[in-house]
Parts: C-alpha cells; sequence; structure tokens
C-alpha cells in the first residue's frame, strides 16, 4: 500500500467516524424515509407522525397504511382549508412520484395515531410501520419531540 493510498483510506475512516451513530433515515425499495418525528403526547391520546418521503426510483409509488404498536388506529391524513377553517381528513393513500419528495409536516399529510396505548415521552422513540404500494414494509422509529414541535430539527441524531 502506498503512503498515498495509506492517508486516503485514514482520512475517509475519519470521516466516517465522524458520522452520527444512529442516522435517523431509512430507505424502503426506491423510497427514502427522512426524519421521521411526533410530538410528546399522553396515554389514550392521538398522535400525529411527520417524515419526508422521497421517491429516487423511475415508477410512482404510494404510501398504502401504516401501524404502530403504540396505537389503537394508524390512519393517514391531509388537511384542507374549509373557507376560514382548517380540516383534517382521512385519505386513501399518499402518492409519492418518481423523483418527488412529500414532507408529512403538521398542516399538510400526516399519519395519525389514535388511542395511544402509552405516552409518547420526549426524547424517547417509538417505532412505526409504513406499508408502501411498490417499496413495501419498512419499520422506523419516530423520534417524539416537544408538545409543541412544529418540525423536526430539536432532536438529536
Amino acid at each position: 500500500m502506498t503512503p498515498i493510498t495509506r492517508r486516503t483510506l485514514l482520512i475517509a475512516a475519519g470521516a466516517i467516524a465522524a458520522l452520527p451513530a444512529a442516522a435517523h433515515d431509512y430507505t424502503a425499495g426506491d423510497v427514502a424515509i427522512g426524519h421521521p418525528w411526533t410530538r410528546a403526547a399522553g396515554a389514550n391520546g392521538n398522535g400525529a407522525a411527520f417524515m419526508q418521503l422521497r421517491n429516487t426510483g423511475g415508477q410512482p409509488d404510494r404510501l398504502l397504511s401504516a401501524s404502530s404498536p403504540i396505537a389503537r388506529t394508524v390512519e393517514l391524513h391531509t388537511m384542507t382549508r374549509d373557507g376560514d377553517v382548517m380540516r383534517m381528513r382521512p385519505v386513501q393513500d399518499i402518492p409519492v412520484l418518481p423523483g418527488q419528495t412529500v414532507a408529512l409536516q403538521p398542516g399538510a399529510f400526516h399519519i395519525m395515531m389514535v388511542g395511544l396505548t402509552a405516552p409518547l415521552a420526549q426524547g424517547s422513540r417509538v417505532p412505526l410501520t409504513l406499508r408502501f404500494e411498490r417499496a413495501g414494509e419498512v419499520q422506523v422509529e419516530l423520534a417524539v419531540e416537544a408538545a409543541g414541535a412544529r418540525g423536526s430539527g430539536t432532536h438529536t441524531h
């Protein structure tokens, strides 16, 4: 091994070691799932899951459903404006077109967790299984943010 190759390998190893130990991104087929999170909530209440879905492939995909052991029911929802009122309503699926990123975020598409069986404690992580039409099934962990969080920037990776 030449000194230049050895030095390049050492630099690459150092860069890899500097990455976060537990990245908060997941992949299912051609769908990249970025930073799934939720807000702190009490048991028997409801919670919502948020994340980024990016289709890196050439075929359209759809998020068909989600499930979690921490909720009695999990539904896909969107928010729509009806005059001056925002209304939440269930949707059959969430399309993710090729090259598109869909933001599941407060006030837009989100995953509703109804009837929490345990509290969502800030700083913890909770499991959520996503089912896509083409990409299949993947389990992610939701980082639990503060009760009033508006985005995923406050958790540590």
